[in-house]
């Protein structure tokens, strides 16, 4: 690492430069919801990739929400390791009653830390990673292997931008996500939105629930509302199960659940309701898929439905993930297994140990990332990055200026060797 050591210097003494980048990221607001609204930063991150040797390609996932890929073709691609850099542009909704010292989007430095929205969430991992790339450029440093870099839209409210980065064939022998993981490696469960439909063929006046409850009559029917309670018991029992039959290294048991977020149902009081929707949340561990999960649920559900006489005839309907909270109110986050014998994890653990001397800490994250969608495209995959997430989404969000410095050393020294690494 001696080539890049003399270069590392450059972060410490520029650091000023670093924290500039960052609050310009902040400045462009891009809170997801509402979302539409990452054009012009997206401009400014494909210029300045363009500026430093990256062709680019930017198309609209969304109006006024685009992707950009910038690739910087390696001198001798074909004999050395590809790198995938991916984070998200947009950032968390900012509520309308939420008490900052600033304006979210007017970025301050207190206390040795940079206060704004997405300064953890992940505009401090784009800014590392962009000033990165910007020293290793001015040091006319030309590797050999593919350096990929994706600022996506969307991670926020599950509109998978990365999905589209895989969908259109960006590819590489390893990838690091930049969000936000207080400089862990990490993999991740996944996360899958569903509905649960219970919904009956006829509609009733209130008036006649005495004959559906009561011996003698006479009425075949019941309220949806109430058969829905029947199906939540359902979800608690096996999420209760999973509990104790399933667990996963580095995560705390339980860690797997099913949460019924919102419920919908019924026209109004003077009908008995003969539709009940329920929208649930489920987290499930690192090494299963979400396809796994909801076969589970739905076998469950339905042995629960043929217990009950009328669910039996009117069974409950399931619809699973989507593309967007925004638009059709559901998500999928596939689950991410680390190797740490993987080349790649083993590279990032010597550059770590390198500039911060002291061995990184290799678990899993408490949360979900677009990382998933890069492990199921096959491509090996971490997260990593700066900022803790207690401080992400939250009021006078912020990030250690000394942990982003960090940062961005540990992942220009990444850079530099992985892509200096020969392939098999």
């Amino acid at each position: 690492m001696t080539d890049i050591g003399k270069i590392m210097n450059e972060v410490d003494s520029r650091q000023d430069e670093l924290v500039s980048l960052l609050m310009k990221l902040i400045r462009y607001e891009t809170p997801a919801p509402p979302a539409r609204n990452t054009c012009e930063a997206q401009r400014f991150v494909a210029d300045f990739l363009q500026q430093r040797g990256f062709s680019i390609d930017m198309w609209d996932v969304y109006p006024n929400d685009p992707n950009v890929v910038g690739v910087l073709k390696g001198t001798d691609s074909e004999h050395y390791q590809s790198l995938i850099i991916n984070g998200h542009i947009d950032v968390a909704e900012v509520g309308a009653d939420e008490c900052w010292e600033t304006d979210p989007f007017k970025p301050i430095v207190k206390d040795k830390s940079v206060i704004g929205r997405g300064a953890a969430d992940m505009k401090g991992g784009l800014a590392g990673a962009m000033f990165a790339i910007q020293l290793l450029h001015e040091a006319k440093i030309a590797l050999p292997g593919d350096l990929i870099f994706q600022s996506v839209i969307g991670e926020e409210v599950g509109e998978a931008g990365t999905l589209e980065c895989c969908n259109r064939g960006y590819k590489a022998d390893f990838a690091i996500v930049v969000d936000t993981s207080d400089l862990h490696i990490q993999g991740q469960g996944g996360v899958i939105t569903g509905w649960i439909t219970v919904k009956s063929p006829e509609t009733y006046h209130d008036a006649t629930r005495r004959n559906m409850i009561h011996a003698g009559g006479k009425m075949y029917a019941a309220s949806a509302i109430e058969k829905m309670t029947k199906i939540i018991h359902g979800l608690q029992e096996l999420e209760n199960h999973w509990a104790i039959m399933k667990s996963y290294p580095g995560m705390e048991p339980g860690s797997n659940t099913i949460n019924p977020a919102v419920i919908e149902g019924g026209r109004h009081a003077a009908f008995i309701a003969d539709e009940c929707k329920l929208w649930i949340t489920v987290h499930y561990y690192p090494n299963e898929t979400y396809e796994q999960v909801i076969k589970e649920i739905e076998d469950h559900i339905l042995q629960v439905a043929k217990a009950d006489p009328w669910l039996k005839k009117y069974p409950p309907h399931f619809k699973w993930g989507g593309k967007s909270m925004i638009i059709d109110r559901g998500e999928i986050f596939p689950s991410l297994e680390v190797n740490p014998d993987y080349p790649g994890v083993k590279q990032l653990k010597k550059s770590h140990q390198f500039v911060i001397s002291e061995a990184p800490i290799v678990d899993v994250s408490p949360t979900v990332t677009d990382g998933g969608w890069l492990g199921n495209a096959g491509i090996p995959t971490v997260i990593y990055g700066p900022g803790k997430l207690q401080h992400a989404h939250a009021v006078n969000e912020q990030i250690s200026i000394e942990q982003l410095v960090n940062y961005t050393k540990v992942l220009m020294t990444f850079i530099y060797e992985w892509c200096h690494t020969e392939t098999n």
